[in-house]
């Protein structure tokens, strides 16, 4: 198969009944998920707002004596709110960094969560491909959960100090649109990769399928990620992405096989 017909092969299979049910799930788990770390963040946001102390101070001359007075207050919970929504500038700041960072936060985390929940569906839509299309190959498979979570926890490890590695290139517009989706990006390919890859070859197999068809397998996957970036689009995508993989990976398979 060429790449349009592997493509119009992927959508065919992902809107049949079966598939539909599997792409549900990541979407009522990840809002699950998200709906729990949306309470937790926002309880964490308000006791760090408890208090806010503000002290003023005003000196004034009478009869050519100084007289100090002070002022103090202390904000509470939404007064502090109240305070900073009182000016023009704090306000306009105070939206707009909600709305950005807030926006930034739920895409990233959207796209996090999404890929955890569809490692563990990926063998049951490798298993249903293999039964509509590939009978002719055996998913041989070479992981296991502790080497899983190892790697896991290995390119989530890589992912953090990206982030922190490309701080400097934050400040600087158009990079920092690359420096920032970059690490997520680095996570989201080797998570997917490794799940499907895992799920049908050997590893001698996938080692082989990485190497020569590595600009290929980054291509595909730096689509779907920017797919993903589209708010909700990873949620209902995810298993579109492990079905237009999994096709990859079949057909690579069969022509190792083969030769």
């Amino acid at each position: 198969m060429n790449e349009k017909e592997i493509l119009l092969q992927s959508v065919k299979d992902f809107l049949t009944l079966k598939m539909l049910k599997y792409a549900l799930l990541p979407f009522i788990m990840s809002l699950i998920i998200m709906y729990i770390i949306f309470f937790v963040i926002a309880g964490i946001g308000v006791e760090q707002l408890g208090t806010l102390n503000i002290e003023s101070s005003q000196t004034t001359i009478e009869n050519g004596i100084p007289h100090t007075e002070t002022l103090q207050a202390e904000l509470e919970g939404s007064s502090i709110i109240k305070f900073l929504m009182s000016y023009t500038l704090t306000s306009w700041l105070a939206t707009f960094l909600i709305y950005a960072v807030g926006g930034f936060l739920t895409i990233y985390l959207s796209i996090f969560v999404a890929i955890i929940i569809i490692g563990f569906l990926t063998p049951f839509v490798l298993k249903e491909l293999q039964k509509r299309d590939y009978m002719d190959i055996e998913m041989i498979g070479y992981s296991n959960i502790f080497s899983s979570i190892f790697l896991a926890l290995k390119w989530g490890a890589i992912m953090i100090f990206l982030f922190f590695l490309f701080i400097p290139l934050y400040f600087i517009p158009l990079l920092n649109i690359i420096a920032l989706n970059m690490p997520l990006y680095y996570f989201f390919h080797k998570m997917l990769t490794f799940d499907i890859s895992s799920n049908i070859c050997t590893k001698e197999e996938a080692k082989q399928i990485a190497f020569f068809n590595k600009n290929n397998l980054r291509i595909k996957t730096l689509l779907l990620y920017l797919i993903s970036l589209v708010p909700f689009a990873i949620f209902f995508g995810a298993i579109f992405f492990v079905i237009y993989l999994g096709h990859t990976y079949f057909l690579e398979v069969r022509k190792i096989r083969a030769s």
